[in-house]
């Protein structure tokens, strides 16, 4: 098949007909840069900015909840190595994950997953028609239910076409973007940072304060672990497995921290309670409506990414559907859980509050991911992971003891040590009222690698050519 025909295969603005099935060989194509620019253009989302503001609220200093958001952002790596398994295998992360858990194993956290991709979709959908009403309001067009309507049909819509086209419009869209909305939040850190109080002492944050502030940071980059295989599926094997860790990692990384720190910034000079608001009071009248632009546009790139990869994990969920077709399942639930959010304001607490708590199940999990990644160098019979009952996979009964198991320790010690308005655990009065709930992926990788160390890896004779390290 020659280069040009390689290309088409995954084209910009044509709808992608590949789903969780392996991508052969010759339809691979792309670099590691292009990873940068996902990442990158995926988190210049505002949401950060309210991050970095509520590590202030919790107690810290300009400087330590720098501090926060500069060791946040190195998680990345953890996030952008957690594609590596792509390139091996040409698949989904969700469908990797079996090799961990077992392919019935697997299935709740596919289900807790997707519930959690659509959530997230909502909240950043939420938020960017929110700043376009006000947009619309101060250049005239008024208020009331039907601008709010018109402002969600837009987010709604820009978000969807682009998931529904796919990888390479994905991949198109975030670089784009990025150009834009780069340009634009710079301009938000040269008008924020110059007024940053950087002297105002902590207000005796505790361990409280510091363990909230961490799980705050790192909660949106650790939602992101079971999708980055999504993104690398397409690459070509030899890829080099160095180039799109950093890749993607800086990406991620250089956006995240960035904004952060204007939050952090932002949140010294005036009250971010309302983070729009209160960001918007720092900048000059002539680039607020501009700055409602970039709050809307944020909000979409992040929304196409999780979008795009729910659809991929109803595959996995076994809806017999092409990825293209079950996409409108997740968009049609994005849509009513927008309205009712938008509509009902109590939803809208209630679901960040329910998000939140689900990192009881996210942190554990990633843990067992990563860890079993580690332990069989990314190297998966890509065969026995789509196979069912007759591969490798299987285990006992659908169900990989040793990661249920790891999983279970995990969720234990993050549900002890939770803190969060559904559930207190049990010690986190004993612990000075600290979360440590994030700690729960060190507890289920430690165990998985007791219990497994000794684990096969099963890389097929076919299968094994690895990418260059």
């Amino acid at each position: 098949m020659g280069q040009q025909e390689t290309a088409d295969v995954d084209e910009v603005f044509r709808v992608e007909t590949h789903g969780i099935d392996p991508i052969p060989d010759a339809e691979r194509h792309g670099s590691a840069k292009d990873l940068f620019w996902l990442w990158f253009g995926s988190n210049l989302t505002f949401t950060y900015v309210i991050n970095g503001a509520l590590a202030v609220a919790f107690g810290l200093s300009f400087w330590q909840a720098a501090g926060v958001v500069v060791l946040s952002g190195l998680s990345f790596f953890a996030i952008s190595a957690a594609g590596l398994g792509g390139i091996r295998t040409g698949t989904a992360t969700l469908v990797i994950s079996r090799a961990a858990f077992g392919v019935r194993g697997n299935f709740p956290a596919g289900v807790l997953n997707w519930v959690v991709s659509i959530g997230y979709t909502i909240v950043n959908t939420v938020v960017g028609t929110l700043a376009l009403e006000v947009f619309f309001a101060e250049v005239g067009l008024g208020g009331g239910h039907l601008v709010r309507g018109l402002a969600l049909g837009i987010a709604l819509a820009l978000t969807f076409a682009v998931a529904l086209w796919g990888h390479a419009t994905v991949q198109f869209a975030e670089r784009w973007m990025a150009y834009v909305l780069a340009a634009g939040f710079g301009a938000l850190l040269v008008f924020v940072l110059p007024g940053a109080d950087t002297s105002a002492p902590a207000d005796a944050p505790g361990l409280s304060g510091w363990s909230l502030a961490f799980v705050v940071m790192l909660a949106g980059p650790f939602s992101y672990l079971p999708m980055p295989a999504d993104y690398t599926r397409y690459l070509p094997r030899t890829t080099s497995l160095k180039s799109i860790t950093w890749m993607g990692a800086l990406g991620g990384f250089a956006s995240s921290v960035a904004l952060g720190i204007a939050g952090v910034a932002a949140a010294t000079q005036t009250d971010m309670t309302d983070a729009v608001a209160g960001a918007e009071s720092l900048l000059p009248s002539w680039f607020q409506p501009l700055f409602l632009a970039l709050v809307l546009g944020g909000s979409v790139t992040n929304s196409i990414i999780t979008l795009y990869s729910s659809s991929l994990n109803l595959q996995v969920l076994g809806i017999p559907w092409s990825r293209a077709r079950a996409i409108v399942i997740s968009a049609a639930v994005t849509a009513l859980g927008s309205l009712a959010a938008l509509f009902l304001t109590d939803f809208t607490t209630s679901l960040l509050t329910f998000l939140s708590l689900l990192i009881i199940v996210f942190a554990p999990w990633g843990g067992v991911f990563l860890a079993d990644m580690l332990l069989r160098r990314c190297r998966y019979d890509s065969d026995a992971l789509h196979a069912g009952s007759p591969g490798a996979y299987w285990y006992r009964a659908g169900y990989h003891p040793a990661g249920m198991a790891a999983l279970l320790a995990g969720m234990a010690f993050a549900t002890l040590t939770c803190d969060s308005e559904l559930w207190t655990g049990p010690l986190v009065a004993p612990l000075g009222g600290a979360d440590l709930t994030l700690l729960g992926s060190v507890v289920s990788g430690l165990t998985y690698w007791a219990l497994a160390r000794r684990i096969p890896a099963y890389p097929p004779a076919a299968a094994s050519a690895a990418p260059v390290a």
